[in-house]
């Protein structure tokens, strides 16, 4: 096995989501462990109100993995991946649909210096606006794939899983 990946979906959405189905494929393929959490009982106390619980459950599903693991997530999962990098170790972080901050949440979007990292975002995002997530992706020095998508990333899902590959093949 080459390590453990958490795939955390985003807000309305489920375990079995299309971004994180996708993508917990291509890295079993890989020889990859997965899971995936299930936020939506957390998601029913609105967006900043989902934070800290999603947190917690995220925090318990690093503390039993084997080793450190890969966070992945989409929209408010990468929220909160980035949010858990900051108090665990991780192996790397890949980000898709990335908000820099959650309304009515107290902290903005951050992640540990120094972990290997990925955004994904689509130009036509109406949901976290392109030039936050470009922004903290500058200021941080992390690569980026762009992509002519809106927040559902759903057209571009063979570039998403391309870049996904390169990326955990830079980690293995």
């Amino acid at each position: 096995m080459r390590g453990h990946i958490i795939l955390s979906h985003g807000s309305d959405s489920g375990p079995d989501a299309t971004k994180v189905s996708a993508l917990a494929a291509v890295a079993e393929a890989l020889g990859w462990s997965t899971e995936r959490p299930d936020y939506r009982e957390a998601d029913a106390r609105g967006h900043a109100g989902s934070i800290d619980p999603r947190l917690a459950t995220l925090a318990a599903a690093i503390a039993a993995s084997p080793r450190p693991p890969v966070l992945v997530g989409s929209s408010m999962g990468a929220f909160v991946s980035g949010l858990a990098s900051l108090d665990v170790a991780v192996a790397g972080v890949f980000l898709l649909a990335l908000p820099t901050r959650i309304p009515g949440y107290p902290r903005p979007f951050a992640l540990r210096a120094g972990v290997p990292s990925f955004l994904v975002h689509g130009y036509a995002d109406d949901v976290c606006p392109l030039d936050e997530a470009v922004s903290f992706a500058r200021t941080h020095a992390m690569p980026a794939l762009l992509l002519q998508d809106d927040h559902r990333l759903s057209a571009a899902l063979p570039d998403i899983e391309a870049e996904f590959t390169r990326f955990l093949g830079g980690l293995a």
